[in-house]
Order: C-alpha cells, then sequence, then structure tokens
C-alpha cells in the first residue's frame, strides 16, 4: 500500500469542506479528484467500490471514501479517510446544536420552521429522484407503495426492519434478474481472517447491544445502541436515515421532534455526509450524556457498522455480487427503502412544517430552487429561514 497518512488526511479532509450536494455529488468529486486527478484507483475499481457500497447498509459515500482510504494506505488509511471527510461537518453542527438556545433567544423560532419547510423540500426531491432510479417498472413501485403503506399504518422501528427484509424477499421471488455483472478484481488485500471478525463484530454487536443494555442500564449506552442499530439498518444511505433516526431518539424522549427536524434542516447546508447528523442529534440531546461527548458517541455509533461491513465485504464481493439471486433482492430492498422515505416524507418531516398555506408555499418555492433551478441545498436551506423569519415577523 504505497502513499501515507498526511495524504490521505489532506485529501478527504479538503473534500469533507468543499464537497456539498448529497451522495450522488460526494462520488462525483471522489472521481475527480482520486481517480482522474491522483490515479489511486482506476475506473474499474472505483465502479466495484460504488457497487459494493450501495449494496451495504450504510453511507454509501462515506464508505467509498474509507473503501479509498484503504486502498491508499492500508486499514488506518480508511479511517483517516473518514475523520478528514465526517468531521468538518459534525463539528459545524455541533456548534450548531450548542448554539441553538442562544440563537433562538435572540431571533424566536421563525427561522427553525424555515429550516423544517426546506426539510420538506429535500425530502421530497430525494423521494423524487431515487423513485425514478430504483422503482423503475410496475413491481418496484408496487413493493415501494406497500412499504409506505405498512410504514405509516403501523408505527414503530421493527416495522421498518421488517419493511426492508420484506422488499428483499419480494424482489428475490418477482425481479428476476438474467445478466450477472462482469467481475474484476479491486486491488484492496485485506486478510480473510481480519475479514470474518469484523463481519461477526457486526452481527455479535446487532444482537448483543441491546441485551448489554437490558442487563446494564446506562443513558451512554442506550444510546450508542440506538445510533449502531440506525447504521445497521439504513439502506440507501443519506435522507433514509431520517426516519429511522426519528424513530430512536424522538419517542424516548430524548430529543424533541421540533429539535429533530430543525437539525435535518440545518444538516442540509454542511458539505460532508449527512449521517453527521448523528453528532448534533448527540449534542442536543435532553439529558446526559449530551454536548461533546454525546457527540461522540452518537457519531462513533452511526457509523461504526460501516467500517466493520466495509472491511468485512471486500475480500468477498467479487464473487458474492455475481449472483443473480443477490442483485434480485437488493432490487426490491432499494424499492422498499423509496417507500420507507415516502413515508417520512409525510411523517415527521410533513406534519411537523406544512401547518399552513404559506408553509406550503414556501416549500413549493424550496422544491423549485432545488428541482428546477439546481440551487445548492445550503443556499436553500438559507433563504427558506430568512424567509420564515421575514414571513413571521
Amino acid at each position: 500500500m504505497n502513499g501515507n497518512f498526511i495524504e490521505v488526511l489532506g485529501v478527504f479532509t479538503k473534500l469533507g469542506l468543499t464537497s456539498f450536494g448529497g451522495p450522488t455529488a460526494h462520488l462525483g468529486f471522489y472521481r475527480e479528484e482520486i481517480v482522474e486527478r491522483r490515479g489511486w484507483v482506476d475506473e474499474r475499481a472505483f465502479a466495484d467500490l460504488v457497487g459494493l457500497c450501495q449494496s451495504l447498509p450504510g453511507p454509501a459515500s462515506s464508505q467509498v471514501g474509507f473503501a479509498l482510504g484503504i486502498a491508499r494506505a492500508g486499514i488506518p488509511g480508511g479511517f483517516v479517510a473518514w475523520l478528514g471527510f465526517t468531521l468538518p461537518s459534525a463539528i459545524l453542527l455541533v456548534f450548531f446544536a450548542l448554539g441553538l438556545p442562544a440563537l433562538q433567544a435572540a431571533l424566536g423560532t421563525q427561522w427553525l420552521h424555515g429550516l423544517k419547510v426546506a426539510a420538506v423540500a429535500v425530502v421530497a426531491r430525494a423521494v423524487w429522484g431515487m423513485a425514478g432510479t430504483l422503482c423503475p417498472d410496475r413491481p418496484r413501485v408496487t413493493i415501494a407503495l406497500l412499504a409506505a403503506i405498512a410504514l405509516l399504518g403501523i408505527q414503530g422501528a421493527a416495522v421498518q426492519i421488517f419493511v426492508i427484509l420484506g422488499g428483499a424477499l419480494l424482489g428475490r421471488l418477482l425481479l428476476k434478474v438474467d445478466d450477472r455483472p462482469p467481475s474484476a478484481a479491486m486491488g484492496i488485500a485485506i486478510p480473510r481472517a481480519a475479514a470474518l471478525s469484523c463481519l461477526a463484530a457486526f452481527f455479535i454487536l446487532l444482537a448483543g447491544l441491546p441485551l448489554l443494555a437490558q442487563v446494564f442500564p446506562s443513558p451512554a449506552l442506550a444510546r450508542f445502541d440506538s445510533f449502531y442499530r440506525a447504521g445497521s439498518l439504513v439502506f440507501g444511505g443519506g435522507h433514509v436515515v431520517l426516519p429511522l433516526l426519528q424513530a430512536e431518539v424522538v419517542p424516548p424522549g430524548w430529543v424533541t421532534n421540533e429539535s429533530f427536524l430543525a437539525g435535518y434542516g440545518a444538516a442540509q447546508a454542511m458539505p460532508g455526509p449527512l449521517f453527521a447528523f448523528s453528532a448534533y442529534l448527540g449534542a442536543v440531546m435532553s439529558s446526559a450524556p449530551r454536548g461533546l461527548a454525546g457527540a461522540a458517541i452518537c457519531l462513533v455509533g452511526v457509523f461504526l457498522p460501516s467500517w466493520l461491513l466495509v472491511i468485512g465485504a471486500l475480500p468477498f464481493w467479487d464473487s458474492f455480487r455475481a449472483r443473480p439471486g443477490v442483485q434480485s433482492a437488493l432490487r426490491g430492498l432499494n424499492a422498499a427503502v423509496v417507500g420507507l422515505l415516502l413515508a417520512a416524507l409525510y411523517q415527521p418531516v410533513w406534519t411537523s412544517a406544512v401547518l399552513k398555506p404559506r408553509d406550503f408555499a414556501l416549500g413549493l418555492a424550496a422544491f423549485g430552487l432545488l428541482s428546477i433551478w439546481k440551487f445548492p441545498p445550503w443556499l436553500v436551506v438559507l433563504l427558506a429561514a430568512v424567509a420564515a423569519q421575514l414571513l413571521g415577523g
């Protein structure tokens, strides 16, 4: 493995400070900076890494960055790449969380409502874009609609898990894939023993953390368990984490729904991964651990599954992805993810933000700026907050 930690840290810190636009845009930034400009991996290897990370639960763009760091400087290089890409947005969101009471005292709450309305537009655009890509035919549209109906009809985090698994099962049964994708060695050497150890650790933690939290009651352990579970079950990454995190932190009273959506809106204005939103949630918790300690617990908890899965899957991906049955299940699972996000668009995003006709008008304007005029999300969020403040005044 050539390269060094300083080089990897410098490149990914630059990307973490400048990569606006969400996961798809992040992949474009990676390709330009790492494939075209620096040649760390070739086009084929990059495409294989993208295919792997889009098929795993967790934040796809962060996982691709983690894998590229491994390709350049080994497993430690993956963690350095994650630090550089994630910490800028996480730090900004923690500062936002810590300054939120002062901002509310100085400016009131109308601008916060503008952030929530902006979140409606952002999630609506995500649903629209993902539906066009992941639900191009009637069977997949049907799976997405069934998923949304189930989630809206039956509340609870456990329902989300069954809906995701049900989508994979329906995909396996209904969506036949005849063509096998060509396989190519990605050139990343990870010992199989290390990979199997990471996969075992992933499943042991997923099953064991809830039991441990019951045996040893601790707020810190309970939150780490909740965020680890959310990071383990989010297929599609990005905006899909919204309903899972909301189900984990709002019903127990750790975070109010208003603070949750305000932070989610603010996260749209940040570069880097949307999963850094977990740092905001940890910092704004209603009880200890909160602040910097809470942010660190939640941030590591939500990203740990993706680290374990990427390291565990890399040595086996080439043979696994070529199986048509796996491809069929992944297509059904992705369609269920669209339904998950569609349900989240209504509850909690829409029901908490669109309370009056002028909220709907502001949401339409924000959606138009994002989808038609291609304004960057951070600018749309800022304009929505200013408009809500002025209208409220």
